[in-house]
């Protein structure tokens, strides 16, 4: 039909099932085999220095120079026997995915002759330059040097054929420019604040490390029908496009059986993900049409981001085999579910205790109590920051839709929750309890676990809930990477921490029993922080203006957002932690604000030629199919025939005119907006020009394609619709 869109449908129908065959061994055989994780360690290194990088990764000290040698040599001498060839120092910089520079082992010694070398120093360290990265100013281009630094807690791995060492990314002057920096330090920060609120229930708690365990959503589309959509393949969401008659409405295709190309790619990316050490262990169709979701088992933080970086690396790379796209956006589709990214986070100890678990007993109740409320709080106190680490582009078109968390923070903990926490509050007194308001309060912190037991709901509108023995924060978008979050929630809580034990401490101090110095505590912190608990709907209205009467923030755009990262306060939290210094906060800001200008920068320009290019000559050509049609009739019948007969074309005419004369108005008064934007100097200033001035002019273009598209002969039109994005298998 010589329509780009037919031949994009002729290549899916054409399509076969090219599934591998399945695997005969058992997970369990083949399950981090591209890992130098213990097994490998313990073959290839020496029993003295396994033991040393052990503890080290325990304990969190510095390895010296010699350990590394070693490392390095064993590292080498595994890589080389899976016929490795290169090795990469594998970071994260603030473009939120990884990056990787590869070197070869080979070393030439004389002529004519070579070895593979690969030691300590090379492990340890690289300067890779890579000078175009985001910076924020934190890097002149006269002085841009780069460095990797080895991160030894998370192992190292092989991918395509390279060896690649997990590492921080830090400037000459020693500034954080990756994600992963700022978490090891807040994790850092934790486990110090952490450990003596533990030790007030059990002194043989050492360590205490973050979990998570993140969930992923993301859509699959065919890759013919993805190559013939140009916003699909250079923004990642559709910018035009009319809703399907049929979406998600009949929730027909959540939790149901998953297609089998679907299945096939699944089967290859699970696989891939095991060999290296993910534990992917689910996997299910989400609520809109062809929208899935995989999730792992919970690993320490730290490893957790690194597994959902390289699950994203893998799936986008597996789905190329098997001609599907993979999209992370956040909202590839409007009128349908978007993606995000639940952050399940807890806290467990050496000890192999869950702090935010209820176990049997008052005594370990009243730790669970601890860490809950002292969660609460934290949230409470910088829920501005936490929601600036949401914030995008891309997630600003979900939150608040109705499948997502809205942009105001708040915290569901169930009712039965929130009725302990009213107890407390109600029966703790300033002077003191008797002996028997003491017992009876033991007795009902004692039936936490019963209570939890029947109370299974979760409210999926809440931005931070507790589903059990966890927090999970909804409000993180598909595309993000899990640091920046995790970075916040792990440094607000160890201030808040901290601030806990100088509280309790002081009580103690004036002669009061430490467990009703506890409960004390947590009764004015229960007091303070009631505000941001709801167990409500999210997504109504009425939320949205009880929360302002609560004094909650409704940041909904992310240039109005991410000023959070610049409050005093929250410079105090990050640099009395050592987590992030006020020029690091700063350069963040900076660079999330151009990220967010570039985002919208290139949606417009290929909304605007896709309009111009694609959608308006459609729209002329069906116009003079019509303007034909409605001469030829005047030939044929009378006039009074005539203009009763040809008023619904002549209708079709005017309407295609109108949409017509809008868009190309649309498209020439916004790339005039986007110039003003991009001559300001101020970054916030610009991309909040972008966010109100140009963003509109996208929306009013969608309406008019949008209603060209149900205008325009479906022979004509140009590009996939979502009936066939949606629905082809």
């Amino acid at each position: 039909m010589g329509n780009k869109r037919f031949d994009a449908l002729n290549h899916v129908l054409n399509r076969s099932i090219e599934e591998k065959p399945l695997s005969k061994e058992l997970i369990s055989d083949y399950y981090g085999e591209a890992v130098f994780h213990d097994r490998a360690m313990k073959q290839f290194l020496p029993s003295d220095i396994y033991k040393k990088i052990k503890e080290c990764v325990a304990t969190g000290k510095q390895l010296n120079r010699d350990i590394a040698d070693h490392v390095a040599s064993g590292m080498k001498a595994w890589a080389i026997s899976k016929d490795v060839t290169h090795y990469t120092h594998w970071f994260q910089p603030l473009t939120g995915r990884t990056a990787e520079k590869h070197d070869a082992f080979f070393t030439p010694s004389e002529v004519g002759e070579s070895i593979e070398s690969f030691g300590g120093d090379q492990l340890a360290q690289q300067e890779p330059d890579a000078s175009s990265f985001p910076n924020g100013g934190l890097r002149n281009t006269f002085e841009a040097r780069g460095y990797t630094a080895w991160d030894p807690s998370s192992p190292a791995f092989i991918i395509s054929g390279t060896l690649c060492i997990p590492t921080v990314f830090v400037a000459y002057t020693g500034q954080a420019l990756d994600y992963k920096a700022p978490l090891l330090k807040a994790l850092h920060a934790l486990n110090d604040a952490a450990v003596p609120v533990a030790q007030y229930f059990d002194r043989n708690v050492t360590r205490i490390s973050a979990t998570l365990g993140w969930e992923q959503e993301y859509f699959l589309v065919d890759s013919a029908l993805f190559q013939a959509r140009p916003d699909l393949m250079l923004t990642g969401r559709t910018l035009f496009g009319h809703s399907s008659s049929k979406g998600q409405q009949l929730d027909d295709h959540y939790f149901g059986s998953i297609p089998e190309r679907a299945v096939a790619f699944m089967r290859d990316f699970e696989e891939q993900s095991l060999r290296l050490g993910i534990p992917i262990k689910t996997r299910h169709n989400e609520v809109a049409p062809n929208q899935f979701e995989c999730a792992p088992l919970f690993e320490e933080a730290n490893l957790a981001v690194d597994h959902n970086l390289l699950v994203m690396d893998v799936m986008e790379k597996v789905a190329h085999r098997h001609h599907f796209r993979v999209l992370l956006h956040e909202k590839p589709y409007a009128g349908i579910n978007g993606s995000g990214k639940h952050n399940n986070w807890s806290l467990s100890t050496n000890t192999g205790v869950n702090l935010l678990s209820p176990g049997n007993t008052p005594k370990t109740n009243l730790r669970f109590l601890t860490f809950f409320v002292n969660t609460i709080k934290a949230v409470h106190d910088y829920d501005d920051l936490l929601r600036a680490t949401i914030a995008s582009a891309e997630n600003d078109h979900r939150l608040g839709a109705n499948e997502a968390p809205p942009a105001i923070i708040s915290i569901f903990i169930g009712s039965q929750l929130t009725k302990v926490l009213e107890d407390l509050e109600k029966r703790i007194k300033d002077k003191g309890m008797s002996p028997d308001e003491k017992t009876e309060l033991k007795l009902n912190i004692g039936k936490i676990p019963e209570i939890l037991l029947d109370n299974t709901d979760r409210n999926r509108t809440s931005p931070f809930a507790f589903t059990g023995n966890k927090f999970e924060f909804r409000a993180v978008g598909s595309t993000a990477n899990c640091s920046g979050p995790m970075t916040a929630l792990n440094t607000v809580m160890s201030s808040q921490l901290i601030k806990f034990r100088i509280d309790v401490d002081g009580l103690i101090a004036q002669g009061i029993k430490k467990d009703e110095a506890i409960l004390r505590v947590l009764r004015e912190y229960i007091i303070e922080s009631k505000k941001i608990l709801f167990e409500g709907n999210g997504y109504g209205e009425e939320w949205v203006k009880e929360a302002a009467k609560r004094g909650l923030s409704n940041i909904k755009t992310t240039p109005h957002a991410l000023g959070a990262y610049l409050k005093q306060n929250v410079v105090k939290l990050f640099e009395s932690a050592g987590v992030l210094t006020h020029e690091e906060l700063e350069a963040r800001n900076e660079i999330y604000l151009e990220k967010y200008k570039l985002k919208i920068q290139i949606e417009s320009r290929v909304a605007g030629d896709i309009a111009l290019n694609h959608i308006v000559p459609a729209a002329l050509e069906y116009q003079r199919k019509l303007v034909e049609t409605v001469r030829g009739m005047k030939d044929i019948y009378d006039e009074k025939e005539y203009k009763k007969l040809s008023a619904p074309h002549r209708s079709l005419i005017s309407s295609v005119s109108t949409h017509v004369s809008k868009l190309q108005s649309d498209v020439h008064i916004m790339i005039e907006e986007r110039k003003k934007a991009n001559n300001m100097i101020d970054s916030l200033e610009s991309s909040s020009h972008y966010c109100d001035y140009v963003i509109p002019y996208l929306n009013t273009m969608r309406e008019n394609v949008d209603s060209l598209e149900i205008i325009v002969d479906d022979e004509l039109w140009p590009i996939p619709k979502y009936r066939e994005l949606l629905f082809t298998r």
